[in-house]
């Protein structure tokens, strides 16, 4: 009889421990309950105006979902923000979301990541590595700012272009939808193109030396709205305004003010609030083990005087 119930038992100890190697480690922690799931964000830049609102939404969709939210500042440096991702894995948060700072290397994150075996979501800058994409046709921006300029010009024009920072996949491939529409409309030339560096005060100090030169400008598109106000401003000190179209992208509160005002002509809405929800949300389901898309878009949308009041709500 002792022999009979020895067995039995260790039978049943043994199918305990099987069942117990098929569960996750996320979901459980030592004492049997529930464990929080733990989100990395490595934003690029907390400098970044437009991040901050990605941020935020990211922050309060981790809250509602009830997740624990990291967040560490890469100050758009890739070694400061290897060094975070590095210090997330020693941490073992469950995913990683990242605004990656420089998307033409993202091997050693990607590595990490991968070496760690933990999700890796990009968000708004896509690189090759990253298990989801969260984000917009950057191509899209630079397009939509094209065609509202070929309409008011007639086709017919100079225009000058505000890049970002080099290296960047948004800079790039904004200008390039920018570019996209010259090959057809071969009276539209482009005249300068320098890099802004995403800041508001160098697209200034950039324009005040394109005015300076003579050279007739049209329409100065810039990559982001940051640029785009300080063209604005240059142009405003030059009583040029009524003279020169500005486009920016990203559709922030401050630009739309200037949309509503008539001296931005055109900006094109990038909505933080809907990266930085499918962001979390993505990083959660890969965290526990459920199946997601591996490309979440978030549309670019026109935005102009005639439709800024819809927009500036959005922000409201």
């Amino acid at each position: 009889m002792k022999k009979v119930l020895l067995l039995v038992l260790s039978t049943i100890i043994l199918l305990g421990v099987l069942s117990g190697c098929g569960k996750k480690d996320v979901g459980a922690n030592s004492e049997g309950k529930e464990k929080k799931v733990v989100i990395g964000f490595a934003s690029s830049s907390f400098s970044d105006k437009w991040q901050t609102y990605l941020n935020d939404a990211a922050k309060a969709k981790g809250d509602e979902m009830g997740v624990e939210m990291i967040f560490t500042d890469g100050k758009n440096d890739p070694a400061t923000q290897l060094a975070n991702v590095e210090n997330f894995t020693i941490e073992g948060v469950d995913a990683i979301v990242i605004v990656m700072v420089d998307t033409t290397a993202p091997g050693p994150i990607v590595n990490v990541c991968k070496e760690a075996g933990i999700p890796l979501i990009a968000v708004n800058r896509n690189f090759e590595g990253a298990d989801v994409f969260v984000g917009s046709n950057e191509i899209m921006a630079g397009e939509l700012q094209m065609e509202y300029v070929l309409e008011k010009l007639n086709r017919k024009g100079n225009v000058a272009i505000l890049q970002g920072t080099p290296g960047f996949e948004s800079a790039f491939k904004r200008t390039q939808g920018n570019e996209k529409h010259l090959k057809d409309n071969p009276d539209m030339k482009i005249v300068f193109k320098d890099s802004g560096l995403w800041d508001r005060a160098k697209g200034m100090e950039i324009v005040e030396n394109w005015l300076e030169s003579g050279e007739q400008i049209d329409a100065i598109l810039a990559n982001n709205d940051e640029m785009a106000i300080g063209a604005i401003r240059a142009l405003t000190a030059a009583n040029k305004n009524d003279q020169v179209l500005v486009g920016g992208v990203d559709g922030t509160i401050d630009a739309l003010k200037y949309v509503k005002e008539g001296t931005l002509g055109v900006t094109v809405f990038q909505n933080p609030f809907a990266q930085g929800n499918s962001g979390i949300e993505s990083a959660v389901k890969m965290a526990r083990g459920e199946k997601v898309t591996d490309y979440v878009e978030v549309p670019f949308e026109q935005v102009t005087i005639d439709n800024v009041d819809k927009y500036i709500e959005i922000w409201n």
